[in-house]
């Protein structure tokens, strides 16, 4: 009898450490997403595509940008072995100035936190055909 729950003992504790090396992973298409030069006000929103790679459902339970003026958003639901999902990014392309900005993804998964980033550059064409107007009638008035 003992021998039976020694072994039914050594039995359960084998499958438990089988079952916890059983991991999610989490692969991006792209890790860093560059905007470009885009113009004031235009579509902000992004998105990262991932796979889980694992052999475990992938738990997202936080993702955070650098910056307030960036806001993800994340599937709530656990994304099965093999199966897709997108975390989308929306950035506020009413600042004019460089994009330099961190998304953090924290996860259940093998890498548990990844840094993603979105980078580009966002520009008033109004200020600039301004700027231009005003050289042209600089160089007019002095000629």
């Amino acid at each position: 009898m003992k021998q039976l729950i020694t072994i039914l003992f050594i039995g359960l504790i084998s499958l438990s450490i089988n079952a916890q090396e059983k991991k999610a992973k989490i692969k991006f298409k792209a890790e860093t997403i560059d905007y470009g030069t885009i113009e004031k006000g235009s579509n902000g929103v992004r998105v990262f595509e991932f796979t889980n790679n694992g052999e475990a459902p992938l738990i997202i339970s936080n993702v955070r940008s650098s910056c307030g003026c960036t806001v993800p958003n994340w599937p709530k639901e656990p994304i099965m072995p093999g199966k897709t999902g997108e975390i989308k990014v929306k950035y506020d392309t009413n600042r004019v100035n460089p994009i330099r900005k961190t998304i953090t993804v924290i996860s259940n998964a093998e890498r548990p936190t990844i840094g993603l980033k979105i980078k580009g550059l966002v520009v008033d064409s109004n200020a600039n055909k301004a700027s231009i107007l005003e050289k042209k009638s600089k160089s007019i008035v002095q000629q």
